[in-house]
């Protein structure tokens, strides 16, 4: 948790003012018993109204000022923790943003989610209170002790051998919270895990009869979160009775010892009077202090949380220094080059690509086929560098991509990915994504070439037409057409176009495979497909067989060459079709 007190930096002052402000507003409160007492030993015992008045009004104004002062730390330090938590938040978001899909995996979405709120909000909130609590605490402690010596060294005694006691219990609730604390931010995680994907997969869960199956699921992950929190709530609560009953059987002792004390003429009444709100400080600190030991633990399995997704370094990173050859440079503006290319997922014990070498041209269609789980969305996944090669080169205009910025290679590509991703908003704010400054114009005429024309003009708002979370508010089929519009209105040197035709039907998939020629004469164009109508124009069809290539040519070439190709289209279409 201190690593991440470096954030606070900003709020130095604003956090010198609390510390400050709790200092002078702790100085008041101790200060005010020993007032009270001289009230009633040197005015009310004698009977001078005019010493009582001015020792009152005196009292009224520590405690005015004791007031503003709490008021002043309450709000800055508010404010401060406030603040830490907005910084702390935007800098795991940066940092999340440029993890690769590695580090995404390891971690996991629900578990990022959790950290950047539920976790984040812990440690602000225990911020907040330690502020104020790290100087009062101490200070009323021990300043209480020192002003009750002041009043009767015997009577102290009481108050000095009640804090082991207290520190004590303190530390035992502490060593069994902290496990529990942990373990509840992990159960946490896993309640996520599972309302999000119950949430992302209704249709399916739906479909199945798997409506109880998921409700036993959230069930158990609700019961085992529940649980955990039961366990420590109730070691919280149990540590508020045990030190209330510490301090009033305190009192008890106090107020019976100081009598006998009074008896003897060893203390007045206003000392004893002074003695108990010392006692009382004394032990308020050290609830406080209480709180904090329990509190801190959470808030230290939450800051440990956090700072291991700051550790985390990508594996993906931009090169130190900018490759002299950027992309874009020379004539073949959009040349690729897989030269030896072999990639392994992490923690997986074989190849999902082997030996990959093609090239793919501008003003060229480079076709990819092949089974299910060949690698054809893998290959197309290390052109923007969503992973790195294990072995092996891919190259754009003849410059390693690892050598190249993310920002500079990204800019090049227009993905359209296999799974059709759109955001809250409008439907020419979504094509915007492609390119943020796109006119109008070139919003619609990049729907045109998608075949998103049509169903966008039937909309009542047309391209004000808001989109829903996720897209649902549109067929697979529309939300492919808008993806590729999205990547069309970027006008890209290279396009990646993994699945991107397969919820469209035959008719639609040939009138946008044809406007695309003309839109696509410059740029070099990646196409993953299961369809062999989709395919069959390609300039370059590779067909990829359990991760390697088992053929490169033309459809006609493939067809009459290569065996796997054969069997793919034979499975799709007719002899007379083939013909």
């Amino acid at each position: 948790m201190i690593k991440l007190l470096r954030y606070l930096k900003p709020y130095r002052i604003a956090v010198t003012l609390v510390l400050l402000f709790v200092f002078l507003q702790s100085l008041s409160d101790l200060y005010l018993p020993t007032l009270m007492a001289d009230i009633v030993d040197k005015g009310i015992v004698t009977g001078d109204t005019p010493y009582i008045w001015r020792i009152g009004g005196f009292m009224l104004l520590i405690a005015l000022g004791g007031a503003i002062c709490s008021v002043g730390a309450s709000y800055l330090s508010a404010k401060s923790a406030g603040g830490f938590g907005r910084d702390l938040r935007s800098k795991l978001f940066a940092h999340v943003e440029k993890f690769s899909l590695n580090e995404f995996d390891k971690i996991g979405t629900a578990s990022l989610i959790t950290r950047t709120t539920n976790d984040i909000t812990q440690v602000q909130q225990v911020l907040t209170m330690m502020m104020r609590v790290m100087v009062m605490a101490p200070l009323m402690c021990f300043g209480g002790i020192i002003m009750a010596l002041s009043r009767d060294v015997k009577l102290s005694f009481v108050i000095i051998g009640l804090v082991p006691i207290i520190a004590v219990v303190i530390l035992i609730v502490s060593m069994r919270t902290i496990p529990l604390f942990k373990l509840q931010q992990k159960r946490l995680d896993k309640l996520n895990l599972v309302l999000r994907e119950h949430l992302t997969g209704i249709r399916v869960i739906r479909a199945f009869n798997r409506t109880r199956h998921e409700q036993s699921r959230f069930t158990d992950a609700n019961t085992n979160l529940t649980d955990t929190a039961i366990r420590v709530n109730r070691m919280m609560a149990a540590l508020m009775p045990v030190m209330m009953l510490v301090v009033n059987f305190a009192s008890i002792a106090i107020i019976w010892y100081g009598g006998i004390r009074i008896d003897n003429g060893g203390m007045q009444v206003g000392d004893l009077m002074a003695f108990i709100q010392y006692a009382w400080q004394i032990m308020f600190a050290l609830i406080f202090a209480s709180m904090m030991f329990v509190m801190v633990p959470r808030a230290s399995a939450s800051a440990a949380r956090i700072q291991e997704v700051l550790d985390m370094q990508p594996n993906i990173v931009d090169p130190a220094k900018r490759a002299a050859a950027a992309a874009g440079q020379g004539e073949a503006k959009g040349f690729i080059e897989f030269r030896n290319v072999s990639f392994r997922y992490p923690g997986a014990e074989m190849h999902a690509l082997s030996d990959i070498s093609f090239t793919a041209a501008p003003g060229e269609i480079t076709a990819i086929i092949g089974g299910t789980g060949s690698g054809k969305s893998t290959m197309i996944n290390l052109i923007p560098r969503f992973y790195d090669v294990s072995e092996g080169t891919v190259l754009i205009d003849g410059v390693d991509v690892r050598e190249m910025t993310q920002h500079a290679l990204r800019g090049a590509i227009g993905l359209v990915p296999q799974k059709a991703s759109l955001f809250t908003g409008t439907i020419a704010e979504n094509i915007r994504f492609g390119h943020e400054e796109a006119t109008d114009e070139e919003v619609q005429h990049a729907a045109t070439v998608a075949q998103a024309a049509d169903f966008i003009g039937k909309m009542p708002d047309g391209y004000q037409s808001l989109i829903t979370q996720g897209g649902t508010n549109v067929s697979g089929g529309q939300k492919q057409r808008l993806s590729i519009a999205r990547a069309l209105v970027r006008k890209p040197s290279i396009y990646l176009f993994d699945d991107s035709f397969s919820a469209l039907d035959f008719k639609t998939d040939a009138k946008l495979r044809a406007a695309l020629r003309p839109e696509t004469t410059e740029s070099t164009l990646l196409i993953v497909a299961q369809r062999v109508s989709t395919v069959m124009d390609a300039d370059r069809i590779i067909v990829l067989d359990e991760g390697r290539i088992a053929g490169i040519g033309t459809h006609r070439e493939l067809l009459a060459n290569n065996e796997i190709y054969r069997e793919i289209v034979t499975s799709q279409l007719s002899e007379e079709e083939i013909a």
